[in-house]
């Protein structure tokens, strides 16, 4: 399929990143897009994240998935790889959907961000170094120890 990528652009002073395809999809072409998984868009689905019509043809009850469901699905996949919650996500995609995710709006949630993952790798340094420690220990309790036995550290 034939579509095109424009990167992150600046319209009415919002970030918007747009993708114009020609038609409504089905999901197997819109996880081709993507890159997400079918169980995986029909979660996102299930939790609200994209909103998606059914077909009126009369012979079956497909769902068609448009440019904007396209947008939303890159845009959550890019902030899932971010590290962002589902219910983070949600809140930026309320922001697009309000037109209010300006720079300063999405720079504050990418800092608030930020900080959490240096809170998370300051807490996960303490617990490696407390495992060094019991390691250290039990290695030097280990020598008096022979083979049969079992280790007394950690």
């Amino acid at each position: 399929m034939n579509y095109k990528l424009k990167p992150w652009s600046t319209v009415n002073g919002q970030a918007k990143l747009f993708i114009f395809s020609k038609k409504n999809m089905l999901i197997g072409e819109i996880s081709k897009r993507t890159g997400l998984s079918r169980d995986t868009i029909r979660f996102y689905e299930k939790k609200g994240l994209i909103e998606v019509s059914r077909s009126d043809s009369e012979w079956n009850n497909y769902k068609n998935y448009n440019d904007q469901n396209l947008n939303r699905l890159i845009l959550i996949k890019k902030a899932k790889g971010f590290g962002f919650t589902l219910k983070e996500i949600n809140e930026l995609l309320e922001l697009y959907e309000f037109n209010a995710a300006g720079c300063s709006a999405l720079l504050s949630k990418v800092n608030k961000k930020i900080e959490e993952i240096d809170e998370k790798i300051r807490k996960l340094q303490d617990i490696k170094e407390m495992i060094r420690d019991n390691v250290s220990d039990a290695s030097n309790n280990c020598q008096s120890i022979s083979e049969n036995e079992n280790c007394p550290g950690i």
